[in-house]
């Protein structure tokens, strides 16, 4: 690493120009050239603000009251163009599809090359070193909506490298990948960071899997200031993440959970790196000591789905032959790779597609007569996306609409609502505009506007998606509060492997349009070779268990998510 600081934060605060109280409050911040760094923090507590200052759109962009100075590469943003930023900094954004300009992958990557008006012969040289470096000299004459959430990414990348910058700054890029293609995603941009020496910034919500590969420090922020810089070591052997909100990894919970006092030294950043041996005796002795665990019991199938089949032409089969049963009250995970036909399959039970083969039973049913309306009554849809879902332009409105087609009285709709939009930490926006919420925020909307409905049946797709461990904890315990209290069926097809193994009691695996398991997810997420198949990511649960000669790997993680389910919630 060079000790030159190419991006430096100086007494820096700043408030929007709409807001009462400043967004970032005296951040004092160096960045060094060659370093790699994560930025974490809840959400609302100034990471994009940080990244937006980094990149220039901010003052540019977003305009409001500033105090100190950011500069880049010696350069205070304040004097320095849009134009000018973006040429040392290269930011990819969480959402892909916002970020595509060209007709095809190549178009795209040498977006930047044509505006500089780089001569023909170069352009395609550039292009084709970026694509070969990012992995994605295949897919050059693609279109980029034809890619996976992975590839697309990748272009992304290459686009804005294409230009060399100094700095790539990435705004979570886990938030939409597979566990298996997040995986390779960290340590594509390992590999780029050591063999550019580019400097990395990376605000991530997911650290245990942004900490795949090594980073040289972890920035926490909080209400707007700096509350912790330290390296990952440094970090794990503290409580600062977890006072904070943040989530921890895994193996660092349950080495905790044991009794054990990490130290420094103890070099917990990785899993792979900690030094595990002088605690392996503790944690033994403190899993034999756990209590067997208890299957719940559940009630009749609710939803059943017989030997289905579906293909959106003839030469592409998305599922084959898949059948399962889904019993009330069940709070279950479906799991697999990008494109492996998850969504495909909520949307043939909600009806907004029809199965080529096969049947789908609700409460017994043949359900092939039913409209998406008469679906509906029973079955509750939050897609991936809220941007499909949304159709008003005000949050309160949107919550609403469900209750007010149903003809509900107006003062049980307003009670309702808020009550929502309270669970899901929304109420002080009732009154906002939707355009002015984040990601994020959007997807927490659509989860209050099917909440609020009651369903018997609820398909989340990927529910937790850009939400920081505050919000994910509080809408994944007022949805588990509705599946124990009112009984409701819960199917979360979901990439985060945390949700699967604290919140569900099954998951099934679907890849290549197959259901390749059907177990508990401690089961699953044990099993390398499922894993492998589907693009899961083993849990660090079955590497700590392993590393502390414990055989039961399955056993471990099912007591380990027990106790932790037991002490945090009561």
């Amino acid at each position: 690493m060079n000790e030159k600081a190419v991006i430096e934060f100086d007494n820096f605060t700043f408030k929007y120009r709409t807001q009462v109280d400043p967004t970032l409050h005296d951040i004092n911040l160096k960045i060094y050239k060659g370093e790699k760094v994560l930025i974490v923090g809840p959400s609302g507590s100034g990471k994009s603000t940080l990244s937006n200052c980094i990149n220039g759109l901010i003052p540019h962009i977003y305009t409001g009251e500033q105090q100190g100075d950011v500069r880049i590469n010696g350069k205070s943003i304040r004097e320095t163009s849009l134009f000018d930023l973006s040429c040392m900094v290269g930011t990819v954004l969480q959402d892909t599809d916002g970020q595509f300009i060209g007709l095809t992958v190549a178009e795209d990557i040498a977006f930047a090359l044509e505006n500089d008006c780089v001569a023909q012969d170069e352009m395609h040289a550039r292009v084709d070193e970026i694509a070969g470096i990012v992995e994605v000299g295949k897919l050059l004459k693609s279109s980029p909506g034809e890619l996976s959430g992975g590839q697309k990414q990748r272009v992304s990348m290459a686009g804005v490298m294409v230009r060399d910058v100094d700095i790539l700054l990435f705004d979570e890029p886990l938030a939409n990948l597979d566990p298996a293609t997040g995986k390779r995603a960290i340590s594509l941009i390992d590999r780029i960071h050591k063999q550019t020496d580019t400097t990395i910034v990376i605000i991530e919500h997911r650290l245990e899997d942004a900490l795949f590969c090594d980073a040289d420090r972890i920035i926490l922020v909080e209400d707007g200031r700096i509350s912790a810089d330290m390296t990952p070591d440094e970090l794990m052997s503290t409580d600062v993440l977890i006072r904070a909100g943040v989530r921890e990894p895994l193996y660092v919970s349950a080495l905790k959970a044991v009794g054990v006092e990490l130290e420094p030294e103890d070099e917990a950043g990785q899993i792979d790196t900690l030094h595990v041996e002088k605690y392996a005796d503790e944690v033994r002795g403190w899993y034999h000591k756990q209590p067997h665990v208890q299957t719940r019991a559940y009630g009749e199938e609710v939803l059943g789905i017989s030997h289905l089949s579906f293909a959106y032409d003839q030469n592409v089969t998305v599922l084959e032959d898949v059948s399962l049963s889904v019993r009330q009250g069940e709070m279950m995970a479906i799991v697999g790779k990008n494109g492996a036909g998850k969504t495909t399959l909520s949307n043939l039970v909600c009806g907004f597609l029809t199965p080529d083969k096969g049947e789908i039973r609700l409460n017994g049913s043949d359900i092939s007569g039913l409209s998406v309306k008469e679906r509906g009554e029973h079955i509750g849809l939050v897609m991936q996306n809220p941007n499909q879902m949304i159709s008003k332009a005000m949050i309160y409105d949107e919550v609403a609409l469900g209750l007010q087609v149903r003809g509900v009285p107006e003062d049980e709709i307003k009670e309702r609502v808020n009550k929502v939009l309270r669970i899901c930490g929304l109420y002080p926006y009732r009154n906002w505009p939707i355009s002015a919420l984040s990601f994020g925020q959007k997807k927490r909307v659509t989860i209050a506007a099917i909440l609020i409905l009651e369903p018997e049946i609820m398909i989340l797709d990927e529910p937790t998606a850009g939400q920081d461990y505050r919000h994910y904890t509080e809408i994944m315990e007022f949805v588990r509060d509705i599946n124990k209290k009112a009984g409701t069926t819960l199917i979360m097809i979901t990439h985060d492997m945390h949700l699967m193994l604290e919140y569900t009691n099954r998951a099934v695996v679907i890849a290549d349009g197959h259901l390749l398991a059907d177990s508990s997810p401690a089961a699953i997420l044990t099993n390398d070779e499922i894993s492998d198949k589907a693009y899961l990511k083993r849990t660090s649960l079955y590497d700590l268990s392993r590393a502390c000669g414990i055989d039961d790997a399955d056993g471990f993680t099912e007591a380990f998510i027990h106790y932790e389910r037991a002490h945090s919630r009561g």
